[in-house]
């Protein structure tokens, strides 16, 4: 079984986000490899980011309803954030001098016990807490 990935927000948008081209199709392509492989995780803060801006962000939102059952189908993949994970992510954020809710996506990704964290958002290439990050979208 290869090492767990946990997804960031934006992997999750951009496999919907029919403007995004290249990054929708990477997208897709890296969420269909980790079902396959079911070496994937997420927190409930991801599903939250996912649902308001897919449904209210995006040129064309999706539907409630479609919305919805998205959640539910990647909720499967959900760690619960408990008041460890949110210590944590103090530590982590004061440690590594990110913000709160990026400290939470590692703390969760921790707690998943992930290797490795996709997204966009944070410094790839760069290990915060022992975990690796990595941009799925750039351009080699």
């Amino acid at each position: 079984m290869n090492a767990k990935r946990f997804v960031d927000t934006n992997v999750l948008v951009y496999a919907h986000d029919k403007k995004e081209g290249y990054k929708q199709e990477t997208a897709r392509n890296i969420l269909r490899e980790l079902w396959d492989q079911n070496s994937s995780a997420l927190s409930m803060q991801v599903l939250q980011e996912f649902y308001s801006t897919v449904t209210r962000k995006l040129a064309t939102p999706l539907p409630r309803e479609k919305a919805r059952l998205i959640v539910s189908q990647y909720a499967l993949w959900c760690v619960e954030t408990t008041p460890e994970e949110i210590k944590r992510a103090f530590r982590i954020e004061d440690e590594a001098r990110i913000g709160f809710w990026d400290a939470l996506i590692v703390a969760a990704a921790i707690k998943a016990g992930a290797t490795r964290i996709l997204s966009e958002d944070l410094n790839p290439g760069q290990t915060i807490a022992g975990i690796q990050i990595e941009n799925p979208f750039a351009v080699p």
